[in-house]
């Protein structure tokens, strides 16, 4: 019952006849009244505003667009040779940045990025495979075969590399031959001859870790990728084929080196990890995040969503990496282990992370001198003219000695002296890491994996 509509009425003329002869000429409410002695807030209250969002801050460094792919070589016209390190100083490297081939390995990339926009993995038939494309899809299958024939030796609980990969490097080397003939690709038979073969072998036994230091990272996948390029500059591939390049060769080639990883407890090469995206891979964040471009449902908030990251993690690279990234921690949350996966994950939408990812894929790989002092050229893959040359006798050495070559001081741009013994193929200037995924593991052994230590306060 309202309070109000019980009180006695009184006309206005009464109301001002006493308010005048009580208040001395003020107006009020008569006592009786509940009520009558609160002001209206009305006037005194400010007006709610929506508060005005927030512009997200604008990154000056323009996305990088794909570069027109130099023409395919004719193979008729070169002279394959073993691919060697070239870049030995910031020279060097200078040369090679504005070189064709660094718009040759730009474009090739980006191009693998742009054909798997929008399309899950799980969209490239069987039957829509070309036979180099099973081909090498069946030469991933033979690298797994060798890693279950090669078991790792008892450590007793060490977390750095099982020196047991070194014979599994060895059995890709020994198998490489057969491979690239199955390939349409022959070894030379004279010693004195390089053969295209001979010329992408180099890069594919580079592709699954190095052998002295018993690590893997960014550079290695790099190597893989360089692998299939020669495919291309060799007409073996097609554009054609680079959907399922992606999708499904590049989706293999991670299946298979996590089994790697797990098993040999190989070291992150690099004592940052993958620049706080993941400790070994890169390309699974590009690629997966032109996957997602313009995807319905999932955000970039959905990596913190385990139903996700298990119903969709098969079909989508970026998930699916989160997810593995996941399983190899001791710690439970991406804002702990993996902070910049955290911070990427606000991100407005794909296309923005897409674009990061690029940005990151110059920056902090082609543009990075750690990284590329490491990288190989050929006749596929040709140095820019002027660029240093190796000596022989350190280039044959490059592979197995545990320094990798001379060792290099110099200053960076920022005024960082670096001394080189390139034991990592980051910025870790030799340090060793043990292995997160060794840390996984020997507590998956414990019993302990299925509680993952919590952050206090998390």
């Amino acid at each position: 019952m309202d309070i109000l509509a019980m009180a006695p009425t009184t006309t206005s003329e009464e109301t001002s006849k006493e308010g005048s002869s009580e208040s001395g000429g003020m107006t009020c409410l008569p006592p009786s009244l509940p009520g009558a002695g609160i002001p209206s807030l009305k006037a005194r209250i400010p007006k709610l505003e929506p508060r005005r969002r927030r512009a997200e801050p604008s990154n000056p460094v323009p996305v990088p667009e794909t570069p027109a792919a130099p023409p395919r070589p004719d193979p008729s016209t070169l002279t394959f040779r073993v691919p060697r390190r070239r870049i030995l100083s910031p020279a060097d490297h200078e040369l090679f940045l504005a070189s064709p081939t660094y718009d040759l390995v730009l474009s090739f990339v980006f191009g693998l990025a742009e054909a798997a926009a929008d399309a899950s993995i799980s969209s490239v038939k069987d039957s829509e495979l070309s036979k180099p494309v099973k081909t090498i899809l069946n030469i991933l299958n033979d690298v797994e075969f060798l890693l279950k024939d090669s078991p790792p030796d008892d450590q007793g609980g060490s977390r750095f590399g099982n020196k047991t990969f070194r014979t599994f490097l060895d059995k890709i080397k020994q198998r490489a031959p057969q491979w690239h003939g199955a390939l349409g690709l022959l070894s030379s038979s004279t010693p004195d001859k390089v053969s295209p073969a001979d010329e992408a072998t180099t890069y594919l036994n580079q592709s699954f870790g190095n052998r002295a230091r018993i690590d893997y990272g960014s550079g290695h996948e790099l190597n893989f990728m360089m692998w299939l390029l020669c495919l291309y500059q060799l007409s073996v591939l097609q554009k054609s084929d680079f959907r399922a390049l992606v999708l499904r060769v590049f989706n293999r080639y991670l299946e298979v080196m996590r089994l790697v990883q797990l098993t040999y407890y190989l070291e992150p090469a690099g004592s940052h990890g993958v620049w706080g995206l993941d400790d070994y891979q890169f390309l699974p964040f590009l690629f997966g995040a032109s996957q997602l471009l313009h995807h319905p449902f999932i955000t970039p908030r959905a990596i913190h969503q385990e139903l996700t990251l298990e119903e969709f993690g098969d079909d989508f690279m970026y998930l699916g990496q989160v997810a593995f990234v996941n399983s190899t921690k001791t710690v439970k949350g991406l804002r702990w282990h993996s902070p910049m996966l955290d911070d990427i994950s606000s991100a407005k939408n794909w296309g923005k992370i897409e674009g990061g990812m690029r940005r990151m894929f110059v920056s902090e790989v082609l543009r990075k001198l750690p990284v590329m002092q490491h990288f190989l050229f050929g006749s596929l893959i040709p140095a820019a003219e002027g660029m240093s040359e190796l000596d022989p006798a350190a280039a044959a050495s490059d592979e197995t000695d545990e320094e990798g070559g001379d060792i290099e001081v110099f200053d960076d741009k920022d005024g960082v002296r670096h001394v080189h013994q390139p034991t990592g193929w980051g910025d870790c200037c030799g340090i060793k890491v043990p292995s997160s995924v060794a840390a996984a593991e020997e507590m998956r052994k414990r019993g302990g994996v299925e509680h993952l230590r919590r952050i206090p306060f998390d």
